[in-house]
């Protein structure tokens, strides 16, 4: 993937003039069409899950130790027996290639770049072959197709590739009532407009460097990777009955991908104690606690706030992660805090690839990390491992 110096040196000194994550937002959202933001941003329904996974982090203050000689803290961390620089990594997110070009690719390379994971999602529009390919310790998310054999057939394509993690995501029995989505414009598929055309005159750069760019080297972007054959185009009228078919999925599914993939196993989308707990008896090896964003059912709990219970019920027998609404190094601390051993953020990365492509993504990283860093000292701890539920008290 080949840009202009001009274009890097542009990209590099917009991303080192953001100071945190939420400084991306606004950048984004001039940069991009109005249904595009709109599809990032935006919740189902109300918006109300949206609001309670970022209000969630104030429930909790912190109690800091003071004098602890924090001068050799690390950031670095292990999860499945793979060490990374930070216990973060960027969570999957669809059709990113359409508002960052080439946005997977950027995404998961700048993710192999700092240390940390990135999950590709199964709703991608590059193939993933080519993904991991370019970034090989990426993972790979998918949402099941709606008959075992379509099942098989994907899985088998995935370990093919050369994915060593494999993550489920279940919490999309039926597409939502994202309202929001319509009112800003965006469709699936989606349809040619007059208003659709002026927001492609009126934001030129994305219009130019995203969209004409992918056109014209790639042809029209499909979703590559929901089967394990190509997908429909963006345009096309069956992509909703395509996503639509997954009502009667169970747990016998996910038994059947565990019997099927010797790789590492993730289930994400887990709100639920007992649900994990099943998760773990099924033979997942990691549950994502996690409300989709807020973009599935509408008023569902933070993933925050049913963390705990989660840990509780489950322990130390596999690994919880979780996502939603993180945007600072004091928010990955409260989760680890309360027993997370591993974070995922989504849309403040895509919107630093959106505007800064590579260089975006390596500085929202870094903010993140230097934001943790700094964090640790202030709290006192010197490791990842020493965060622990006595340094949180309810706010």
């Amino acid at each position: 993937m080949k840009v202009s110096s001009l274009d890097t040196r542009r990209s590099t000194r917009l991303a080192q003039a953001m100071l945190c994550l939420d400084d991306f937002e606004p950048k984004a959202k001039r940069h991009l069409p109005k249904p595009l933001y709109g599809y990032i941003s935006g919740g189902s329904e109300t918006n109300a899950s949206l609001r309670k996974n970022v209000e969630a982090f104030q429930a909790y203050a912190f109690r800091p130790r003071v004098l602890q000689d924090v001068s050799t803290r690390s950031t670095a961390t292990t999860l499945f027996g793979q060490a990374y620089a930070a216990p973060f990594g960027i969570a999957p997110m669809g059709i990113s290639a359409l508002m960052a070009y080439r946005g997977d690719i950027v995404l998961a390379a700048g993710a192999a770049q700092v240390g940390i994971p990135m999950i590709m999602s199964g709703s991608s529009l590059i193939r993933l072959e080519e993904v991991v390919a370019a970034a090989p310790a990426t993972w790979f998310q998918a949402y099941l197709p709606g008959e075992p054999e379509r099942i098989d057939a994907l899985v088998d394509r995935v370990a093919a590739a050369g994915f060593g993690t494999l993550l489920l995501t279940v919490d999309t029995a039926t597409l939502p009532n994202r309202e929001n989505n319509i009112r800003a414009g965006f469709s699936t598929p989606l349809r040619p407009s007059l208003a659709l055309a002026w927001q492609g005159v009126s934001h030129p750069q994305w219009t130019i460097g995203t969209f004409l760019r992918t056109i014209a080297r790639h042809g029209i972007p499909h979703f590559e990777n929901s089967y394990a054959t190509r997908g429909a185009p963006i345009i096309a009228s069956n992509i909703t009955r395509d996503f639509g078919r997954r009502d009667h999925l169970n747990w016998s599914h996910l038994e059947r991908i565990r019997n099927r993939w010797s790789g590492k196993l993730i289930v994400k989308g887990i709100l639920h104690p007992d649900d994990a707990v099943r998760a773990a008896e099924t033979g997942a090896d990691g549950v994502i606690v996690s409300n989709h964003g807020g973009r599935q059912l509408d008023g569902a709990i933070s993933p925050l706030a049913a963390l705990p219970e989660i840990v509780e019920r489950l322990g130390d027998r596999i690994p919880i992660m979780i996502d939603g609404g993180f945007r600072r190094g004091t928010d990955i601390i409260k989760a680890l805090a309360l027993g997370a051993r591993f974070v995922f953020v989504g849309r403040p990365f895509l919107y630093a690839a959106a505007v800064a492509g590579l260089p975006g993504v390596l500085r929202a990283a870094d903010i993140l990390k230097s934001e943790l860093h700094s964090n640790m000292a202030l709290l006192g701890v010197t490791t990842i491992e020493q965060i622990s539920r006595g340094h949180l008290v309810p706010a």
